[in-house]
């Protein structure tokens, strides 16, 4: 078992993580290699061009007719990705699975209500509304510590 620590800092100092260990183990390089793997971007076209989008910067991802859409405050992009390899691609971001053709990012949620049949609805910070489907409702509740 091992101890996390947060700590929020000043925008205008540089992000960075400190990994802190007895050894340098298995556990540690996996840990590691996930933090070096993602870099909290992902590849949108519109229009003919491409764009990196930050994550911070997406509200939900959906497919939709075997397309991957991704949606921001102004802008919807089309990803060449599968829902599935964005949810694997960003396994420690804030993007969360909530549905069979969704993906919403936990940090654009501004409220949760019940909706029918077990469901959730979360409301966006841009005013929309997503449904949590019944077998991530317990997951989501975990992650936004309900």
């Amino acid at each position: 078992m091992f101890k996390i620590s947060i700590k929020q800092i000043d925008k205008n100092l540089e992000e960075e993580v400190v990994v802190k260990c007895h050894d340098i183990n298995d556990e540690v390089l996996s840990i590691v290699q996930k933090l070096k793997k993602t870099d909290n971007i992902i590849i949108g076209s519109k229009d003919g061009e491409v764009f990196r989008l930050a994550i911070k910067d997406i509200f939900y991802i959906e497919s939709v007719d075997n397309k991957t859409f991704i949606y921001c405050l102004n802008n919807v992009y089309q990803s060449k990705q599968k829902l599935y390899e964005i949810e694997e691609q960003m396994q420690i971001t804030k993007l969360f699975r909530c549905s069979k053709s969704m993906i919403v990012n936990l940090g654009k949620i501004r409220s949760v209500s019940s909706a029918l049949n077990g469901r959730l609805e979360a409301k966006l910070a841009n005013g929309e509304k997503v449904i949590i489907s019944r077998q991530y409702v317990s997951s989501l509740k975990k992650r936004l510590g309900m």
